[in-house]
């Protein structure tokens, strides 16, 4: 058996998929707890110019720990086809700028609970522009009844008796990201054909990421890290970002859209948690509704990815 087959039989393994598609939703839903605890240290002035530079720094250095790590890792500087490099910017617009200046700017105007919540959003669009705008896979009944039973665990989990409050430059651009990153996913499926996700996900950070840099300056962005907790917190964003977004590229390598993100409904239960032991001022989240959350994504996931056995 070749590297290359050893290899797809590994990354496609459910078992494998499973724990290392759980690891990024981990990381990812720490996020947004580390986010609005940046935002305290590092943001004098909470505006959107500001925010984007935050942001913008966070992904040029995940960028350069992607690049550093892995061509440690593989023993040679790794760096994508030159035919190849339009596509990466394609995917830094997506995925790193249209995504995250939403995020960003959408996350200082809600709570980190309800922020982390909405982002489980994406599977669900990923599924849906997978199947009906790119074709990737078909759309069956099993697939949007899994990605239903899903979401409806992200809505019960954001209930407070019967509200469900959004405002637009809060929730809502939290969802316009959420929509932006699951054209992302079906974009790297595509691409990763012909070159290596991970080197995908480095160049796309660090492009996209100096594009926001220089935005933020222009516009008067101001972030100061002035201690060494505030240094932590950005180090540790960029390093959850390079280990989850290039694990994340090797999944979608080699398993259907499908089944890759609809994990991503665990990334806001985790986030939730996360947010409620880090930022309890903000945390509104009933325990009942938590665990009746994590119960019907869980079964969203099983129903997705079980198979009959013969």
């Amino acid at each position: 058996m070749t590297d290359n087959k050893k290899s797809t039989k590994l990354f496609s393994n459910m078992i494998f998929v499973t724990f290392a598609a759980l690891l990024c939703c981990a990381l990812w839903g720490s996020a947004t707890p580390f986010i609005k605890t940046g935002y305290l240290l590092m943001l004098p002035a909470k505006d959107v110019p500001s925010t984007i530079l935050f942001a913008g720094i966070r992904f040029t250095f995940a960028g350069i720990l992607t690049v550093l790590i892995y061509s440690i890792a593989r023993r040679k500087f790794l760096y994508p086809k030159r035919k190849n490099i339009g596509r990466v910017a394609l995917v830094a617009s997506v995925q790193t700028v249209i995504q995250y200046i939403f995020f960003y700017v959408g996350l200082a105007n809600t709570t980190g609970v309800k922020g982390t919540i909405l982002t489980g959003s994406n599977a669900f669009f990923a599924l849906l522009i997978a199947s009906l705008i790119f074709r990737q896979e078909k759309l069956t009944v099993r697939k949007v009844v899994a990605c239903l039973i899903g979401f409806s665990g992200i809505i019960l989990v954001n209930l407070n008796g019967l509200s469900f409050n959004m405002n637009f430059t809060g929730d809502c651009f939290v969802l316009f990201s959420s929509i932006s990153y699951a054209f992302s996913s079906v974009l790297i499926k595509i691409f990763s054909k012909d070159e290596d996700p991970v080197v995908i996900s480095g160049y796309q950070f660090m492009m996209g990421g100096l594009f926001m840099v220089i935005l933020g300056f222009m516009l008067g962005g101001n972030v100061v890290v002035g201690s060494f907790k505030a240094f932590g917190v950005l180090a540790y964003l960029s390093l959850l970002s390079a280990i989850a977004y290039s694990l994340w590229g090797v999944l979608l390598k080699h398993n259907p859209v499908s089944r890759v993100s609809i994990f991503n409904f665990m990334t806001p239960v985790m986030g939730v948690i996360l947010s409620a032991i880090m930022l309890p001022e903000e945390s509104n989240v009933e325990l009942f509704n938590l665990i009746i959350t994590m119960i019907l994504v869980s079964g969203g996931i099983i129903l997705l990815n079980y198979k009959k056995q013969d």
